[in-house]
């Protein structure tokens, strides 16, 4: 049966970019996969960067059965109970203040589409300025904004979108001495770009506080606080997305705190679902009214859905329960130590960066000229799969040869230290194949 339903997978499964497996997969719990052979794999990146408290944790397993027994789904007119509670405790224990109105959908890429609409209807402009090596979607306005991948097979992008050049410390645009100047030195160069193309019509300002996909770049705070004078200075909204970095995976409740600088909407995904296709965009009471005199609709088949509202609160109370918010630093801490254990005896790990539980690990072919090995992290990222680790590598040329580790906030330091072993095996071992 295994072999038929790979045979299935291959034949009438629609290829839709990036890695694949040859085999498939039959479950997943805690920080643990296990594949159609009954092989257990370690997961060092929560899925899609998504399973922030563990596959099928027992209150994900909960919610759903409560909503197995109320509701999965209503008319998108009708507001569940559990909608206005997810509402209510996110404005209050979550967010940074006057974030207080917020909708609630699917995705990622459905989330910025809804904030960025809001910020064009609110400004009346239609002009977006973006971070290079951003990632905020597949959809139209979320994927014109993206610019940490192959951008070639999306068609005509929305219209009005800006790159500027994005923060990194370990390998500047402009290096004007420290990470600071330099950050701040492309940011100025960047605005004035936008500013000697714009067509006067500005709405927003989108980012990632760490900016994941591109190669967990950690902006330092005189650039979030940058975008925020940028953006007042030009009536633009500031967009803060907070898929990765809100509810814990950096051990602040967002990004927003970590940094200190409130925007004007914050989308979140990834790390609200457990597991499952939640999102919002949460914003302030003057902006929603704005839009809303304006007519701003975004009423789809799933908006509001009890199901994944459930889901949410259950997200939090385990979060609140477990003290996950301080389990991030403490296990992120000891996470990098161990990565600096192996920096300290590899040459080929040049840079580690990050917050939390969501680390970057850069290797090199020379740690003076900063050269990015990408023959070196594909192998090796192979190697571990085999070996029982399942890792994420940025491959392209302009990123940098960069693992993302990201596992669930719940890992313990058993299961880091046996991820540790299977990297440092796997790097010796392609290091030696390299040589030869």
């Amino acid at each position: 049966m295994d072999e038929e339903l790979r045979k299935a997978a291959r034949e009438h499964l629609i290829r839709y970019g990036g890695d694949t497996f040859p085999n498939l997969f039959t479950e997943a719990k805690g920080c643990i996969l296990r594949d159609d052979t009954g092989r257990e794999i370690l997961d060092f990146t929560s899925g899609q960067m998504c399973a922030t408290i563990g596959h099928n944790h027992p209150n994900i397993i909960k919610a759903v059965e409560r909503a197995g027994q109320t509701a999965y789904h209503m008319f998108s007119g009708m507001i569940p109970e559990a909608v206005a509670e997810l509402a209510l405790r996110i404005a209050r224990d979550w967010m940074p203040d006057g974030l207080t109105k917020s909708l609630w959908i699917n995705t990622g890429s459905e989330s910025n589409e809804a904030a960025l609409r809001m910020a064009k209807m609110y400004t009346g402009g239609f002009e977006v300025i973006a971070i290079g090596g951003s990632w905020h979607g597949v959809t139209g306005a979320a994927s014109s904004a993206s610019f940490a991948s192959d951008r070639r097979g999306y068609g005509v992008p929305t219209p009005g979108v800006f790159a500027i050049p994005e923060p990194n410390a370990y390998r500047p645009h402009i290096d004007a001495g420290s990470p600071e100047e330099s950050a701040m030195a492309g940011l100025e160069l960047g605005l004035k770009m936008f500013d000697m193309t714009s067509a006067g019509q500005p709405a927003a300002i989108i980012v990632e506080p760490i900016i994941s996909a591109g190669g967990v770049l950690v902006p330092p705070k005189c650039f979030i606080e940058g975008l925020r004078k940028a953006a007042d200075e030009r009536g633009m909204l500031l967009i803060f997305d907070e898929a990765q970095t809100a509810f814990g995976r950096i051990g602040t409740r967002t990004g927003a705190e970590y940094y200190g600088v409130t925007p004007d909407i914050m989308s979140v995904s990834k790390t609200l679902g457990g597991g499952l296709p939640l999102a919002g965009v949460i914003t302030t009471n003057a902006i929603e009214e704005k839009v809303h005199e304006r007519g701003y609709n975004y009423y789809t088949s799933h908006v509001s859905d009890p199901l994944l509202a459930l889901v949410g609160l259950a997200v939090l109370d385990t979060l609140e329960d477990e003290d996950l918010l301080t389990r991030s630093k403490t296990m992120g801490a000891y996470l990098r130590g161990r990565m600096e254990d192996l920096q300290q005896k590899y040459e080929a790990i040049g840079d580690i960066r990050g917050a939390g539980m969501l680390l970057g690990i850069e290797l090199v072919t020379n740690r003076e000229t900063r050269e990015p090995h990408h023959e070196l992290g594909e192998i090796t990222t192979k190697k571990c799969y085999e070996y029982g680790l399942s890792m994420n590598i940025k491959r392209r040329k302009e990123r940098g040869s960069v693992w993302r580790i990201a596992p669930p906030l719940t890992i313990s330091e058993d299961e880091i230290d046996r991820g540790i072993e299977i990297l440092d095996r796997s790097l010796r071992e392609s290091l030696d194949e390299l040589a030869h």
